[in-house]
């Protein structure tokens, strides 16, 4: 199973302490339903990503061994959740995935509540894999077209299997993990045509247009060769009417001269 992270930006912050003493309690999204975070993918323009209501469950979760990290860097460990307890809380509702921890009194933990309270830090993401086999009905893919009328894949999440941690972040607003084709085909995504396909279709396009070329140029060549058929026949038709036309004026001086000498033997 390949591990992936999801960030979203916005929505963490320092709980508000009760009595307006300190408050050490930072509180966040780790996650969100059905709201889609953009991927990196270098076959293919865009790449979105949306985890569907039910692909995380709180006894999934309880499950875990879940660290709470700055930077996704393991060695700032603010809280953990192991089995179910320990130092990071969380709820599963409706929304996506809360959670919560009271920052321990270490270098890190000011280091976090002074980045967060000043606004440096203002994200959360997390990494999980699940099964990527078509069968496992884990994910699915789909090519759709966005607002914007871009063509846009489209994976979802329909169950999480593994989650590593959660952690804060300064900038959430992309995340790093891309998908390859062959997961995407092999997890059910149809085969789309691609610019090698495009490419055979010009090539089948322009052997049609050169048949049809020859074609033309046959039928052309039919057509002057008839012409050249038709101009002789019509040059020989020419030529007969022409002889025939000799052939009366001839008749007609012939019957002149008789008509003269007729005329003169009378006179």
């Amino acid at each position: 199973m390949k591990k992936r992270n999801i960030a979203y930006i916005g929505g963490l912050r320092i709980r508000e302490a009760e009595g307006g003493g300190e408050s050490r309690t930072i509180e966040g999204n780790a996650l969100l339903f059905g709201v889609r975070s953009r991927l990196l993918c270098d076959w293919t323009e865009l790449y979105y990503e949306v985890l569907e209501p039910g692909s995380v469950t709180k006894e999934m979760l309880d499950r875990q061994d879940i660290k709470l990290t700055m930077f996704h860097d393991r060695q700032l460990i603010l809280a953990r959740s192991n089995q179910g307890s320990g130092t990071l809380h969380y709820e599963v509702d409706e929304e996506g995935v809360r959670f919560w921890a009271e920052m321990p009194r270490t270098a890190d933990g000011d280091k976090a509540l002074e980045l967060i309270a000043r606004g440096d830090i203002n994200g959360c993401s997390f990494i999980y894999s699940t099964d990527e086999r078509e069968d496992a009905g884990a994910v699915k893919y789909e090519y759709i077209t966005d607002e914007d009328g871009n063509d846009c894949l489209l994976r979802h999440v329909l169950r999480i299997e593994r989650v590593y941690d959660f952690t804060v972040t300064p900038d959430p607003a992309y995340e790093q993990t891309s998908v390859t084709r062959r997961e995407a085909e092999d997890c059910g995504l149809p085969r789309r045509e691609s610019s090698t396909d495009e490419d055979e279709t010009e090539e089948e396009t322009a052997e049609e247009s050169g048949s049809a070329s020859e074609e033309d140029t046959e039928a052309e060549e039919s057509r002057e060769d008839a012409s050249e058929d038709a101009q002789d026949e019509n040059g020989a038709e020419d030529g007969e009417e022409t002889t025939e036309d000799e052939n009366g004026s001839e008749n007609r001086r012939e019957a002149l001269r008789s008509l003269y000498d007729i005329i003169r033997r009378r006179v």
